[in-house]
């Protein structure tokens, strides 16, 4: 079955080069409308979008270049807003915009902090905001989150980009409960690719295989009409896969056992991964554990 997106809008942040390029130009050549944005000067399009339209366009695609800063409410609410008009709706928003200020902790500014949180999080959250209602309206959206190895995995001198990629993940899974009955899936995609952002960390032979079209599959398949929805794909070098979050069933402790000693005597059945499963949401856990402790009391919970 060959995946298309005829008839469809979509808008992808920071797809002035790099990653978003290859995702804007893949969904063009399916048959999307895409508004390619990138931060330009004051709010206009930059030279590098205006590129990226023309590839499209001269491949016989229909697409807009889009300068709004992903941090600004009104310049986004405006790009939403002339993609709307132009085509009448939205239904695609991959937010990929992201910037580094990498220090170690011990050297790094709060500002620097604040500033990529605010392009990863906030921008994406933004974004999100300008488009969830209209998806609502229509009983349709599919959104990608862009996360990180270094969010869910940890990575040396990266405590503001980390902490911003792993919170794609706590969007993703508040949006995707609250988006379900609206057909609006929600996915995160943990790029790795050699990029501008990422020039001079990866040694030539690896950064060569790490082509940032050797990532976009992974966003054409998270933002197709069947695509899953909370999903978090990792994707580089032409290899995807997924990473599952689970949580061990819990051991009780009796009041007279709930010590620290007795957590560190037992962790290791605690910790066990071969008991660990997903949860549904943040209340599977809270039922899960009530359940547990009801039954080691004897209690018996209405239903």
């Amino acid at each position: 079955m060959s995946i298309r997106f005829d008839q469809r809008v979509a808008i992808v942040t920071g797809a002035g080069g790099g990653l978003g390029r290859c995702h804007a130009l893949g969904l063009a050549a399916r048959g999307a409308k895409v508004v390619v944005n990138d931060l330009g000067p004051g709010g206009a399009p930059s030279e590098a979008t205006l590129r990226v339209v023309e590839e499209i366009e001269r491949d016989g695609g229909t697409a807009l270049p889009d300068g709004a800063d992903v941090t600004n409410s009104e310049q986004v609410a405006a790009m939403v807003s002339r993609a709307e008009a132009d085509w009448g709706r939205v239904d695609i928003l991959v937010n990929n915009a992201g910037i580094l200020r990498d220090k170690t902790f011990a050297k790094m500014d709060l500002a620097d902090f604040e500033k990529v949180v605010g392009v990863h999080l906030m921008g994406a959250a933004i974004c999100t905001k300008a488009v969830w209602g209209g998806m609502r309206d229509r009983g349709y959206g599919r959104i990608v989150f862009t996360s990180s190895a270094s969010g869910i995995y940890g990575n040396f001198g990266q405590a503001n980009y980390g902490a911003a990629k792993a919170a794609m993940i706590g969007l993703m899974n508040v949006l995707h409960l609250e988006g379900a009955k609206y057909d609006i899936r929600v996915n995160v995609l943990a790029p790795t690719a050699a990029t501008g952002m990422t020039a001079g960390l990866l040694p030539p032979d690896i950064a060569a295989l790490l082509t940032p079209e050797s990532v976009t599959p992974a966003v054409l398949f998270l933002t197709a009409e069947d695509a899953p929805s909370r999903v978090i794909m990792g994707a580089g070098g032409g290899v995807f896969a997924v990473t599952h979050i689970e949580e061990t069933p819990g051991v009780f402790l009796r009041e007279d056992e709930r010590t620290p000693e007795k957590i560190a005597e037992r962790f290791k059945e605690i910790a066990d991964p071969a008991t660990a499963v997903p949860l549904e949401n943040a209340f599977a856990q809270t039922f899960k554990f009530a359940a547990a402790a009801a039954k080691a009391n004897g209690v018996i919970l209405q239903p």
